[in-house]
């Protein structure tokens, strides 16, 4: 899959596709129903079927630290997306410059003269343009002027309830990981590049791979047994503990992820970190002894949970 970072990259040879547009927080299965009809059309057309998504995502510019938590970063978002066989992902940088484009602007200049769009698919709450003043009934009326359809997928709904990012947000927060996953259609996860730590975990013997949530807030805290992907193309299980580690003083978010049975170098690698099970939530203990004692607990439970699961699988 094709990654076009800003509108400024945008070549002749990107017009002319199906388009949908939107945060896609999380890839769930509510997005998959709107990208399954983009597939279609784009299979039918004969053209790239294509995301647009906005960096960072414009809750993010407006309300600063109060914004939601997000269940993806960008590079997430690809991997779902490059999964689904989607063509192209073009990433809009969201400013205030452009966050004050007016709908009609936004339809001509980027959807009309730069994509050449030949059919629209769109969550059926989209709004764009300045003040959110575009809608479903603007993009219909432009569609018949400049020759494209538009078309809105309706909610998925399960159990009566509409499926979001944030109904998914709320049960990861809750540590409902089974309920999260449902909406997603796969467990969720969270990826990232290993980088370098204080090493404090080594001198306890318990060395950890840290992955560093850089701006995001995290919609998850506390220790999760869980399963990595990404070393020696390997599941390998372990447990991890996401969150700003108070017992140390840490500051910013981070995930360390203790690697069960593996012994090397992870500095630079891409892991994919599975949460199975929340375990308990983060907790500020009174001296880094009591710390170690509730990691040993922490990694016997995580261990005990693989263990359970494996021979439930067999049995099945």
């Amino acid at each position: 899959m094709e990654l076009v970072r800003g509108i400024h990259n945008l070549k002749a040879q990107h017009q002319g596709c199906v388009l949908s547009i939107g945060n896609f927080d999380g890839i769930h299965l509510g997005h998959n129903a709107v990208l399954s009809r983009l597939l279609s059309e784009a299979k039918r057309l004969n053209v790239p079927a294509t995301v647009m998504t906005f960096e960072p995502q414009p809750e993010e510019l407006f309300l600063g630290n109060n914004a939601p938590a997000r269940l993806s970063r960008l590079r997430d978002k690809f991997v779902q997306l490059e999964k689904l066989k989607l063509d192209r992902l073009l990433c809009v940088s969201f400013t205030r410059q452009f966050a004050n484009i007016s709908a009609q602007d936004f339809i001509e200049e980027l959807l009309i003269n730069k994509l050449n769009v030949k059919f629209l698919v769109i969550g059926d709450d989209f709004h764009f343009g300045y003040q959110r003043k575009g809608d479903f009934q603007l993009l219909k009326e432009a569609g018949k002027k400049h020759g494209f359809e538009v078309v809105d997928t309706q909610s998925l709904v399960q159990q009566s309830q509409r499926i979001s990012s944030t109904r998914i947000r709320d049960a990861l927060a809750q540590g409902a990981l089974d309920s999260a996953a449902n909406m997603l259609g796969r467990k969720y996860s969270i990826t990232g590049r290993v980088g370098h730590g204080r090493k404090l975990g080594r001198t306890i013997g318990v060395p950890t791979a840290n992955l560093f949530l850089k701006r995001r807030v995290s919609p998850v805290s506390g220790v999760f047994v869980v399963t990595v992907q990404g070393i020696n193309n390997n599941n390998y299980h372990g447990v991890a503990n996401i969150g700003t580690r108070p017992t140390v003083d840490g500051e910013r978010q981070q995930l360390e992820v203790h690697v069960f049975n593996f012994e090397g170098d992870l500095y630079g690698a891409q892991l994919e970190v599975i949460l199975e099970k929340k375990l308990r939530g983060e907790v500020k203990f009174d001296s880094f002894a009591e710390l170690k004692v509730q990691i040993d607990k922490d990694i016997e439970d995580a261990k005990r949970w693989h263990q359970n699961a494996s021979i439930n699988t067999i049995n099945n």
